[in-house]
């Protein structure tokens, strides 16, 4: 997705050539010589930036779309997919406000180099084949707003310099090979967007994570992510509106205190080991339009209460343990109550399965919204050597 501002949609720098003298005849006597025009030269600024994209330009093994043909010369404003504007501190100097080049298939590697746009607000190479680490010069680009590297081949560990970037707002490195550890810092900045999913990032879901101030979260196709989903959900209330945990490897339960997101439009929980029942409180989600809980450990009756939210236009609870829903729910536009024990329904489980599950314990959940280990069973009575002695 191209999310290029209009301010730095053009470029608009002319850089001004030396003409040649047209005639080698001496002037009339009575007019003064003319002087050559000096040729323009880029301001310090786009200097710099002439040395980061011809960089870059090295640093690119295939170029089958040809993007980079016409980065040639110091008219960086003119090379396409880069986009200038007035510098902010400036108004009068033009400078590379961003860097554009998403589905470009282009291969080769990120140099450091691109710590020189110090004025880049947006940087988008989304669908590339770039390899290798992010460059640890991009901690320096303190006016990135927008850094979009998803669908590459990019590895190593998550990439730390994002947190040291004030003005970042939307964070997409998706699809790509980073693995490790996710910093809990990055649920602290105040960022609008992030999306890590599709990588092999191993870590629990941090307390922290309820701290994050992001309208969008995408943590999908992360199993080795795991965690709970704490009862300090309902703290991201004020800016939450999608929510995507799918194939996390969450192992918990919903507290009751996720119906205060009054303003998310999207959860998805499938594909993980969430149980206990359906909290009612989603009832009270009235922004809610997709809500997907399938393939998990569910159990008990669907309240009637999600079913009659205004805006529900999907809602997939397969794959689980349910035994009843109201009537209500086959209104919503799109549902899924395949493969569950509700009895009447097509596409159930079989009766074994739904029996076998009916007699395993009771799920728990702590205060954390952790699934509690089972009780252990009471201690047996205890056996004598020989019988007690009768009075």
């Amino acid at each position: 997705m191209t999310r290029m501002s209009s301010t730095v949609a053009a470029a608009f720098l002319v850089v001004a050539v030396a003409w040649p003298l047209l005639a080698s005849a001496q002037p009339a006597p009575s007019m003064p010589p003319p002087s050559p025009p000096a040729a323009a030269t880029n301001n310090s600024r786009l200097e710099k930036a002439y040395v980061a994209l011809q960089a870059l330009k090295r640093a690119i093994t295939d170029d089958p779309k040809k993007l980079t043909k016409n980065w040639c010369g110091p008219d960086v404003c003119n090379y396409f997919g880069v986009y200038c504007a007035p510098a902010p501190d400036d108004s009068c100097q033009r400078t590379v406000a961003g860097v554009d080049l998403n589905h470009g298939d282009l291969a080769g590697t990120l140099p450091e180099e691109l710590g020189l746009l110090s004025d880049l607000a947006v940087f988008h190479l989304n669908s590339n084949r770039f390899s290798g680490s992010l460059p640890e010069s991009l901690r320096s680009l303190h006016l990135l707003h927008e850094i979009d590297v998803s669908n590459n081949q990019l590895s190593g560990p998550f990439p730390s310099q994002l947190l040291c970037l004030p003005n970042v707002q939307y964070v997409d490195i998706r699809f790509n090979n980073f693995c490790g550890e996710v910093p809990a810092a990055i649920f602290e900045k105040k960022i609008d967007a992030l999306f890590i999913n599709n990588n092999h990032f191993e870590f629990t879901l941090p307390e922290s994570f309820t701290n994050s101030t992001a309208s969008v979260i995408v943590l999908a196709n992360l199993p080795r992510l795991g965690g709970c989903l704490p009862s300090s959900i309902g703290d991201m209330a004020g800016t939450l509106n999608e929510l995507i945990l799918l194939n996390s490897g969450i192992s918990s339960c919903i507290p009751p205190e996720i119906g205060k997101l009054d303003k998310l439009t999207v959860l998805d929980l499938s594909f993980n080991s969430i149980a206990g029942t359906l909290p009612d409180t989603i009832g009270n989600m009235r922004a809610l339009e997709q809500l997907d809980v399938a393939h998990n450990q569910l159990a008990g009756e669907i309240p009637e209460s999600i079913c009659e939210l205004p805006h529900l236009k999907n809602f997939t609870y397969s794959h689980n343990f349910f035994c009843g829903e109201p009537h209500r729910c086959l209104e919503v536009p799109h549902i899924d109550d395949s493969q569950n024990c509700i009895a009447g329904r097509p596409d159930q489980r079989p009766g074994e399965e739904c029996i076998s599950f009916l007699h395993r314990p009771k799920v728990h959940c702590d205060a954390q919204g952790c699934i509690a280990p089972p009780s252990p069973p009471p201690p047996p009575p205890p056996v004598y050597a020989h019988p007690p002695p009768v009075y």
